[in-house]
């Protein structure tokens, strides 16, 4: 309760925002449907995608690229077992539109986290005018990118896609940025000596001399979005964290067990696949 010498500013804020999202939706109603149905369509294609590839075939692409990655049958095994278990678990459907969401945000994260990335890397002043921004986007609570999102974009995989871009960009453009800061100037001084340009410097020189840290932050991107996704549920998207809630939401506590396992399943293969593509080494299974 405010007290009485005070004035309320929350519901001044309440009114304020209130109006400025009535007049955005009433104003640009339209061109909201269309970003909309913009963000939908990849998300709708992959999904489709990934549900006419029977089991047994995406069980066989996951162990040949375990392979690839890392020639070591207990891994293969490992990973093979993963869709198996989500399989098994009778929420396949569910997975592959969690999957879906996930790798279209994390294309996302990539084209608009690369450019800003080295952009704030060349450029000290935009730097420390992106700084601010994404420490707003980290700390402010996950459940809070979902209020303005439905409120513009209704409820939906639309939504949910921009608050987990929202959510998973900031660790990786930082990562990228930091992995170029952290080169040895001599590397690039040297490439311009032998008459490299500036964008062949940064592709050839740069990009590939930060590629573990910005390997990091995509790993992390990953985790993130996964993160996202779950709660995103709430907005009405599909997949995993749907049956989370309705266990929740029901009180069926074996409900909210098998989504919660599955979400785990497809957290470490996602997270070990990546890790082991990527070239990142770690502690075997």
């Amino acid at each position: 309760m405010t007290p009485d010498w005070l004035p309320d500013f929350g519901k001044a804020l309440q009114r304020l925002v209130n109006q400025a999202v009535d007049a955005v939706v009433t104003g640009y109603g339209d061109d909201l449907d269309g970003f909309s149905r913009l963000l939908t369509a990849p998300v709708r294609g992959v999904e489709m995608l990934l549900l006419l590839i029977p089991v047994p075939v995406f069980v066989l692409f996951v162990a040949a690229g375990a392979w690839l990655a890392r020639r070591s049958l207990g891994f293969v095994l490992a990973m093979a077992s993963l869709p198996l278990i989500l399989a098994g678990l009778g929420v396949w459907t569910e997975a592959m539109q969690t999957l879906s969401l996930v790798i279209v945000a994390v294309v996302l994260v990539v084209l608009i986290g690369l450019p800003l990335g080295v952009a704030a890397a060349r450029l000290p002043r935009l730097a420390r005018a992106l700084a601010p921004v994404y420490d707003l986007m980290q700390t402010i609570p996950n459940f809070v990118y979902l209020i303005p999102v439905a409120m513009l974009l209704g409820l939906g995989r639309a939504p949910a896609l921009l608050a987990t871009l929202i959510y998973a960009l900031p660790p990786f453009a930082r990562l990228t940025e930091l992995g170029l800061r952290g080169i040895d100037i001599g590397m690039v001084q040297a490439a311009q000596a032998l008459g490299l340009r500036p964008r062949q410097t940064l592709w050839l020189i740069e990009l590939p001399l930060a590629r573990p840290v910005i390997l990091q932050g995509l790993n992390q991107a990953i985790m993130l979005s996964l993160a996202m996704v779950v709660v995103a549920s709430m907005i009405g998207a599909k997949g995993l964290g749907e049956v989370v809630l309705l266990g929740l939401q029901r009180a069926d506590p074996g409900l909210g067990f098998v989504g919660g396992l599955a979400v785990v399943a497809l957290a470490i293969l996602l997270d070990r696949m990546a890790q082991a593509i990527l070239g990142e080494r770690r502690p075997p299974l």
